[in-house]
C-alpha cells in the first residue's frame, strides 16, 4: 500500500500538519522552499529574538491543548508585578492604566452578546455602545487584524476576537520562552524523530502524484494549483523591533485606541530575547487604505515615543518591515471562516494556513486547518485505516 503523503512548506501549518501526518502512519516528506523552516513564526538570530509579527499563543483552544500533549510549547514566560503595572491604554494621546468606561462596559457584554455576520462591526457597534467606543475597540483590536479599518469588517468576526482579547477573565496568553522560533525548533525536532524527511530549499513546482497537503500563503498555493479563486482578504502592517537600555518607565504592553497600534514587549517575560541590561520590544500600526509607508512609519514612531520615553537616546537595535496579504484571514460582513479557501481541494490536495476555512485567529488557523488537512491526506493515502481526531 502506498502511504505517502506530500507537505508543501515548512512553516507552523507545514509542521504541524507533517507531525500529525507522521503519528498516523503515513510517510511523510516535507518540502521547503527556503533553507530554513519557520515561514513568517522565524525569528532573528540572538542576541535580539525578534519575530516578524506574533509570538504568543492563547491557551484556550484545541491548538494548545494539541501542542502541550505533545510536550511542544515548553517552558513559558511568566507574568510579573512590572508588567501587570505597566500594561497602557493610549486614549486621546495619552497613556493611562484603565481604558474608557465605554469600552470595559462593552467588553463585559461580549460574553452575553452575540453579534450578527451580515454587518459591518462600526455600525452594528456604534448602534449598541457609541460610535467613539465602536471606534476605540476596532483600534483596541487591531493588533489582531492587522488592518487599518477593522470597523469595516464584520460584526461576528470582531466581536468574536474583542471577547478572546478584552472580555474579563483569566488570561489566556502564553509567551513560550524563546518565543514560536523555539516552537517551531520542537516541531521540526519532533517530526523528524517521527521519520518526515525534510527537504530544504526543495521547490515545488507541480504536484506529486501522491496525497499532498500545501502549506503556503494563498499567494503561492493559487500558482501551485492553478486555480485563481484561491484569494481572501488580510491586512496591511508596519511594524518596529527595538532594543533599549533597560528603564522602568518603558510600557509592557500599549493598547492604541487612537490610531490601532500595539506595543509589547519580548523580554519582560522572556529575557532570553535581548542581552542583559536591555529590552526588546515590538511594535506596529496598522497601514490605512493610500497611506505612505512612511506616513505609517512616522505615526509608529510617535506610538514608540509615547511607549518608550527617552528610546532614541538608548537604543541599541532596530528594524522596521511592512506585511501585505500575509497577515492571517480577516472577515468581510456576510462571510465567516465557513466562507473562505476550503481545505479539502479534491483529488487527495488540501490547503493549510492562516487565511483558510478553519476557525481561530492567526497561527491557531494554521494549526486548525493542519490537522483538518492531515486527517484528509491520511484517509486518502490510508483508506483502509480508520483515522481519529
Amino acid at each position: 500500500m502506498n502511504n505517502e503523503i506530500t507537505v508543501v512548506g515548512g512553516g507552523l501549518a507545514g509542521l504541524v500538519a507533517a507531525v500529525a501526518c507522521a503519528e498516523g502512519g503515513a510517510s511523510v516528506t516535507l518540502h521547503e522552499a527556503h533553507r530554513t523552516l519557520g515561514g513568517r513564526g522565524r525569528a532573528t538570530a540572538a542576541p535580539y529574538v525578534a519575530h516578524e509579527g506574533a509570538h504568543v499563543f492563547y491557551a484556550d483552544g484545541p491548538h494548545w491543548t494539541w501542542l502541550t500533549d505533545r510536550g511542544l510549547a515548553g517552558p513559558l514566560g511568566r507574568y510579573s508585578p512590572r508588567m501587570m503595572t505597566h500594561t497602557f491604554f493610549r486614549a486621546d494621546g495619552r497613556l493611562r492604566r484603565v481604558p474608557p468606561a465605554g469600552f470595559l462596559r462593552m467588553a463585559a457584554r461580549t460574553p452575553f452578546l452575540r453579534a450578527p455576520a451580515d454587518r459591518d462591526f462600526r455600525s452594528w457597534a456604534s448602534e449598541r455602545f457609541g460610535e467613539r467606543t465602536a471606534e476605540q475597540a476596532a483600534s483596541a483590536i487591531s493588533v489582531v487584524t492587522y488592518d487599518g479599518d477593522t470597523g469595516r469588517l464584520s460584526a461576528a468576526f470582531v466581536w468574536e476576537l474583542i471577547g478572546r482579547v478584552f472580555a474579563p477573565k483569566r488570561p489566556a496568553v502564553r509567551w513560550p520562552v524563546g518565543g514560536w522560533q523555539a516552537v517551531l525548533d520542537r516541531l521540526a525536532a519532533h517530526a523528524r524523530e517521527l521519520g518526515v524527511r525534510i527537504e530544504l530549499g526543495s521547490r515545488v513546482t507541480a504536484l506529486p502524484g501522491t496525497p499532498t497537503i500545501v502549506a503556503t500563503e494563498l499567494a503561492a498555493a493559487r500558482a501551485l494549483l492553478g486555480d485563481p479563486s484561491l484569494t481572501w482578504e488580510s491586512g496591511h502592517y508596519a511594524m518596529l523591533d527595538l532594543a533599549v537600555r533597560d528603564d522602568r518607565r518603558d510600557a509592557f504592553i500599549v493598547f492604541d485606541l487612537d490610531e490601532g497600534g500595539f506595543h509589547e514587549s519580548y523580554s519582560m517575560q522572556d529575557p532570553s530575547t535581548a542581552p542583559a541590561g536591555e529590552s526588546l520590544f515590538q511594535l506596529g500600526v496598522p497601514v490605512r487604505a493610500g497611506e505612505r509607508r512612511a506616513d505609517a512609519l512616522r505615526r509608529l514612531d510617535a506610538l514608540a515615543d509615547a511607549a518608550v520615553p527617552g528610546r532614541r537616546e538608548r537604543t541599541t537595535w532596530s528594524r522596521t518591515a511592512t506585511a501585505r496579504g500575509r497577515t492571517g484571514a480577516l472577515d468581510l460582513p456576510g462571510r465567516t471562516w465557513r466562507d473562505r479557501p476550503a481545505i479539502d481541494r479534491g483529488d487527495g490536495v488540501f490547503l493549510a494556513g492562516d487565511m483558510v476555512a478553519a476557525p481561530g485567529m492567526r497561527g491557531e488557523i494554521s494549526m486548525n486547518s493542519a490537522l483538518r488537512a492531515a486527517e484528509g491526506a491520511l484517509r486518502a493515502a490510508l483508506p483502509s485505516r480508520r483515522i481519529g481526531n
